[in-house]
């Protein structure tokens, strides 16, 4: 059976003109993609989704209705997956931040870098080999996820300008928080990035590993 996923790409600050390319990826991947910027979707019932995706999201996007519909499909069993942006989403609900397990604090000028993958076990990085040299925003973030997530890969901040983490500065992660299984990626800020095969299975890989049959 085909998992079904709801792609969430509402902005309410900067807003990413990859959404498009990044949707178009995803619906390629092999799920039942259903995206959407109607954050009335959560009041809905959501019983048959089986995944939720914050793509490239910003800002304060949902009211209070459509938090509690959120949170009320994830404790039902969705899994949960930010990408890139999402991280400096709904920024004063601490349950989402859980979710995404950390926020976002800043990033120098989009340039490549070079990844290191630290769990060459997850289907969300086991395609890669030790190194990757991919092109980004290095999203620093307001603390070091460690401690709580499974760190899958992290950027070498010699390998370009602009980094404040140091020498572990985990760029993509999965993990549990409030038994809702997540992972994250702060990947993904150019369109040309989704037409990169080793981004989409990195996508593809996160994506599975949260849905009840990935």
């Amino acid at each position: 059976m085909t998992e079904s996923l709801l792609v969430f790409s509402k902005t309410a600050g900067y807003r990413h003109d990859s959404i498009p390319a990044a949707i178009a990826a995803i619906s390629d991947l092999g799920f039942a993609v259903s995206a959407t910027e109607d954050a009335r979707v959560f009041t809905a019932d959501l019983s048959d989704v089986d995944g939720i995706v914050f793509l490239s999201t910003t800002g304060e996007v949902l009211d209070d209705r459509q938090r509690a519909g959120l949170r009320r499909r994830l404790s039902d069993g969705a899994g949960f997956v930010g990408v890139h942006s999402a991280a400096n989403t709904e920024t004063g609900w601490p349950f989402f931040r859980g979710l995404i397990g950390a926020g976002f604090a800043g990033h120098p000028p989009l340039q490549p870098g070079r990844i290191l993958v630290t769990d060459p076990d997850h289907p969300a990085s086991a395609h890669l080999g030790e190194v990757w040299d991919h092109v980004d925003e290095w999203y620093d973030f307001d603390a070091n996820p460690r401690a709580h997530v499974r760190v899958l890969l992290q950027v070498d901040e010699s390998s370009y300008r602009g980094g404040t983490m140091g020498a572990d500065h985990p760029v993509a992660w999965s993990h549990v928080h409030d038994n809702v299984r997540c992972f994250y990626t702060s990947l993904g800020h150019a369109a040309e990035a989704y037409a990169d095969p080793a981004l989409r299975e990195h996508l593809r890989g996160g994506i599975a590993s949260v849905l009840r049959h990935g």
